[in-house]
């Protein structure tokens, strides 16, 4: 008998570390590694070069004038190229992104099962003919099982929340590319204006200066022509600014490095200024199921909800079960269970009940607030959009008898049958009147993205690439 016990006992010392190895083996089998990754200390913006090579699946656009547009930057960008481009590589979307990516990990988190809790002790006696004491345990925390249903059910709205905050961001990005692309295009054909306009004034100021050395003309005219002169000069390097800090915002917008010049293409709609009351209604009825920001609201509601229905149910006494073996000094074994119980007598999660309770009614007046400023924003756009439609008409009406008028000093002063007075005067009338048509378009275009932006794709675009392209991109 002794030498059966002592088999047995080389037998466990050898199996001992095979079990380790296995038992480890197990327990890391799920682990993930650690991996360092080091920050890149350059800049990373897309050059002109490494803009050639993007590619933009159409599909993954968030709207449907974009989804069936085709991405071909070779031959400059559209409005619709502008807007796919900032949604494939706007930085701040980048990091929306990864917050999506954070929020999708925290429902996988909040969908998992507890783990077990393994307690291990042991008592080591003094006196000779007694034993090691041992005390094994096993339990798991019964509570976070009842309450894993509605924190999963938590956790997966939040991630739909932040699902539908990247898309109504998405939406803000595409209506600020498009802005920007209308602004950059406008100023392209004012600057021209300008500077005709600043070449006129110089000329008629140089005139008058050197009339008035040699004593042909008063002073107090010679000082109006500089007036005019340093307005104009004043206006043209204000456009200049203007039209580099577009060129600032779009490239930041579109993740692009700053020497980036890109070629916008397109010609604008001579259609824009009329909206599609039908379609703007049928959008409004449905807004609520359509709007991004909206349906985000939504889910954050939900999620509430869920963490309002466990915080109820985190009223009920926190309890965790669990079985024991056990063996005392003198060698005698005992095996049973525990059971640890928290006494609901003085907090009871009342205090996060009232919290998620009120955090609820919170999201609830937010949604509410946000649809009703959606109706009002809408209402607000289509009022003033028929007030600038009517100015842009009047100030377009005048500018046919100017641009005449232009065209007779012209000829009357080639002929020289006009004073250069008179024909500045009549050239920078004309000058003037384009630029306000221009400065007047401008505003309606934008207007128009802002009730894109509002709405989705229920109305065009106020640029539109040539039809023969769009015949091309649609094959």
């Amino acid at each position: 008998m002794p030498a059966f016990h002592a088999a047995c006992r080389a037998t466990v010392r050898a199996i001992a570390p095979a079990c380790a190895l296995l038992a480890g083996a197990l327990l890391t089998a799920g682990c993930t590694w650690y991996h360092r990754e080091p920050l890149a200390p350059r800049d990373t913006a897309t050059s002109l070069h490494a803009l050639d090579r993007i590619t933009i699946d159409p599909a993954t656009m968030p709207l449907p004038s974009l989804a069936a547009h085709r991405f071909d930057p070779s031959d400059g960008l559209d409005i619709e190229e502008v807007a796919m481009l900032a949604v494939a590589n706007n930085p701040d979307l980048k990091l929306t992104r990864d917050d999506l990516g954070i929020a999708r990990a925290q429902a996988f988190s909040a969908g998992l099962l507890p783990d077990p809790q393994l307690s291990v002790s042991s008592d080591y006696s003094g006196m000779q003919g007694t034993t090691r004491a041992f005390n094994y345990g096993l339990s798991i925390d019964l509570m976070a099982i009842v309450t894993r249903g509605a924190n999963s059910r938590s956790a997966d709205a939040s991630a739909a929340k932040t699902d539908l905050g990247l898309l109504w961001q998405e939406w803000q990005t595409v209506a600020q590319a498009r802005q920007l692309f209308i602004k950059a295009r406008f100023q392209e054909d004012t600057l021209p204006l300008l500077q005709r306009q600043l070449d006129l004034s110089r000329t008629r100021y140089r005139r008058m200066a050197d009339a008035q050395r040699d004593g042909n003309l008063t002073e107090d005219a010679s000082t109006a022509a500089l007036t005019a002169y340093n307005d104009a000069r004043k206006q043209f390097t204000d456009a200049q600014r203007a039209a580099e800090q577009t060129h600032h915002d779009l490239n930041a917008l579109l993740g692009l490095a700053p020497d980036v010049q890109l070629q916008l293409t397109g010609h604008e709609d001579d259609t824009a200024s009329s909206l599609d009351d039908a379609a703007i209604d049928q959008a409004l009825a449905t807004l609520p199921r359509r709007r991004p920001d909206l349906l985000a609201l939504e889910a954050g509601y939900e999620a509430q909800e869920q963490k309002y229905r466990a915080a109820v149910l985190n009223q009920f006494p926190a309890l965790s079960v669990g079985f024991v073996r056990a063996r005392d000094t003198s060698n005698i074994y005992t095996s049973g269970f525990q059971i640890n119980l928290n006494l609901p007598v003085f907090n009871r999660n009342r205090g996060n009940v009232a919290i998620e309770q009120t955090s609820r009614q919170r999201l609830r007046d937010e949604y509410q607030n946000r649809l009703n400023q959606a109706y009002a924003d809408v209402a607000h756009l289509r009022t003033d959009n028929g007030i600038l439609v009517s100015q842009v008409e009047q100030t377009e009406s005048a500018l046919p008898d100017l641009d005449l008028a232009a065209r007779h000093a012209s000829d009357a002063y080639a002929e020289h049958n006009l004073a250069l007075g008179a024909y500045t005067d009549a050239q920078s009338a004309a000058l003037t009147r384009r630029i306000d048509v221009a400065t007047l378009r401008e505003s309606l275009a934008e207007q128009r993205v802002g009730l894109q932006a509002l709405l989705g794709s229920a109305i065009p675009d106020a640029f539109s690439a040539d039809q023969t392209d769009t015949e091309s991109h649609a094959r």
